[in-house]
Parts: structure tokens; C-alpha cells; sequence
């Protein structure tokens, strides 16, 4: 196993930076193969390409987090459901 405790790091914050990367990742090889986003009015009223809106996905995600921190404390199941229903709401509605 690595040995992350030299930067106080857990499991699932580790996880969490490589499901940011393959993300992006992902998205590259996406743009790669169908370039340009299609992009479209969302009911923001603003022109978005994929990679805005994985980006303001992950945006709103993290302030679930957050706020779900506050108030709420652990354990972080339902911030994350709610983070998966708003991420495919950006990419379906934004």
C-alpha cells in the first residue's frame, strides 16, 4: 500500500483527486474525438460547452459539501447522492 500520513492525507481524498483527474481526463479524450462542446442556452441563460459544465458541477458539488459539513457533519452519503443528482441536472438542464 502507499503510504500517504507524510501528507496527512486519507483514502477518500485521494480518491477524490484522481476522480478529478479522470474526469478531466476524460473530457480531453472526449474533445479530442467530437471538438467544440456543442454549446447551448441552458435555463441559466448563459452558452455552455461540456467543460463548463463539468465544471460548474463540480463547483456546486463542493459547496454541498461544504454545507452539508456545516450543517450537518458526517457521514457524507447523502451530500454525495445530492452531488450526483445535481451534477447530471447541470449536464442535462445548464
Amino acid at each position: 500500500m502507499i503510504d500517504l500520513s507524510w501528507m496527512a492525507w486519507t483514502w477518500p481524498t485521494a480518491a477524490f483527486f484522481v476522480f478529478i483527474f479522470l474526469c478531466l481526463s476524460a473530457m480531453a479524450v472526449w474533445e479530442r474525438y467530437d471538438p467544440g462542446g456543442s454549446p447551448r442556452r441552458g435555463v441559466l441563460g448563459l452558452d455552455t460547452t461540456r467543460g463548463d459544465r463539468l465544471f460548474i458541477s463540480l463547483l456546486g458539488s463542493a459547496f454541498i459539501f461544504l454545507a452539508y459539513l456545516g450543517f450537518f457533519g458526517t457521514p457524507l452519503w447523502i451530500p454525495l447522492g445530492i452531488s450526483i443528482v445535481y451534477g447530471f441536472a447541470v449536464f442535462k438542464w445548464v
